[in-house]
């Protein structure tokens, strides 16, 4: 009955006004059941309520990694500066305008209000929570350095997410240019040629090869354009839930997307920066080298390296060096595999695998600037030679048709 009670305590954000034992006016948010609680609670702080407002919770959008960071780094910012964990919390929820992220940390606060720790309540949403930050979580409460552990932490997912992003605006400036080319074309075809092809069927004259071949595709295109688009966009979108939910369409598409020119570079310098980073962050926390491979192989963000990982793993777990293994895997650059040699001998993998980290995510950087002004003329060029060629195809007639006069 406690727990029902609490969720729907939980539930509902009270907007008040009062003034304080000096008569100055002062105003707030508190969560609780009732009006009754909030005005207990404020009489406790000295505090004669004038007004209480009920606000409801909305439902708000969903919640993305990019909040998570956020939160993290908030958190930690204010656990070191000796602010109390549930205060925080308070503090990090009544401040974020996502409802959704609110409702979240309304969660996680009453768990740990109860008794439960800070990382048994992250592993009741493991959907927000995975098992690398649950992991690094639990490390810090249990070396009394929790707040070392968040702003580790919260720095791992800002430079995770900036690496996220900078790959997203690599590949999405040309995908964007790609689906405004095929609607223009489809305009054209649909719309433009077939006005074009009632003014030449009054020449009277064959038309050449080129005008015939883009009537026939404009004819094709009024035709059928409920299957085209039906086709297109029906494909793709099994495409994606295959790729999303099969594991050996996920293994394919991860390993083609290493091979494919130009941007499997890109992809492999980020996936190698996001492997290295993980299993830094996990190592310096104190986290076992068999233990912290099982989250990092999924934070990579790629099934190739996910099942190599497991492999690395497995050989770890028998005595054999991680250079070792990771040499075994056969996917990884020299310079981590050397870097990773030089940490061993050293005992600061850790060290050694951040500083790999740090070049490869100036590596990405440094190819996704070269990308951006490399695929502007290219897709200029591109879209020049179709759109130019549909305008010269239909206007040879018309340069012609001084001989038909």
């Amino acid at each position: 009955m406690a727990t029902a009670a609490s969720k729907d305590i939980k539930e509902y954000v009270f907007e008040w006004e009062g003034k304080d034992r000096n008569g100055k006016v002062v105003r707030g948010e508190t969560r609780a059941g009732g009006e009754n609680q909030v005005q207990a609670s404020l009489r406790r702080q000295g505090i004669l309520p004038t007004k209480i407002k009920k606000r409801r919770m909305r439902s708000g959008k969903s919640i993305k990694p990019k909040d998570i960071a956020i939160f993290t780094r908030q958190l930690a910012t204010m656990m070191k500066a000796g602010v109390p964990l549930l205060q925080a919390f308070d503090i990090v929820g009544r401040g974020n305008p996502n409802v959704s992220v609110t409702r979240l940390l309304n969660d996680v606060r009453t768990d740990v209000e109860t008794g439960t720790s800070l990382s048994s309540a992250f592993r009741k949403h493991p959907l927000y929570f995975n098992n690398l930050y649950c992991n690094l979580v639990e490390a810090g409460e249990a070396a009394g350095i929790l707040e070392e552990l968040l702003d580790r932490l919260a720095t791992y997912m800002e430079k995770t997410e900036a690496i996220k992003s900078k790959i997203k605006s690599a590949l999405m400036y040309p995908i964007a240019v790609i689906v405004v080319a095929f609607v223009v074309v489809t305009v054209i075809m649909i719309f433009v040629i077939p006005a074009f092809k009632q003014v030449f069927s009054s020449f009277g004259a064959d038309l050449p090869a080129p005008t015939l071949f883009v009537i026939a595709m404009s004819e094709f295109f009024v035709a059928y354009w409920w299957l085209i688009f039906g086709i297109i966009g029906g494909g793709l979108y099994f495409f994606f839930q295959a790729w999303r939910r099969n594991e050996k369409m996920q293994h394919f598409m991860d390993k083609l997307l290493l091979r494919i020119p130009i941007f499997g570079a890109l992809v492999e310098k980020s996936v190698v920066a996001r492997w290295t980073r993980t299993l830094s962050t996990m190592f310096a926390a104190g986290v076992p080298l068999v233990e912290a491979l099982d989250s990092v192989g999924g934070a990579s963000g790629n099934a190739v390296y996910a099942v190599a990982t497991e492999k690395i793993q497995q050989e770890v777990s028998t005595g054999t060096s991680l250079t070792a293994a990771m040499t075994n895997a056969n996917i990884f650059p020299s310079m981590v595999i050397q870097m990773c040699a030089i940490g061993e001998e050293s005992g600061s993998i850790d060290h050694m695998l951040g500083k790999a980290a740090d070049f490869y995510e100036a590596e990405v950087d440094d190819m996704v600037a070269g990308l951006s002004s490399l695929m502007e003329p290219i897709i200029i060029v591109i879209l020049g030679t179709i759109i130019g060629g549909i305008v010269v195809s239909m206007y040879l007639p018309i340069f012609k048709l001084g001989q038909v006069v």
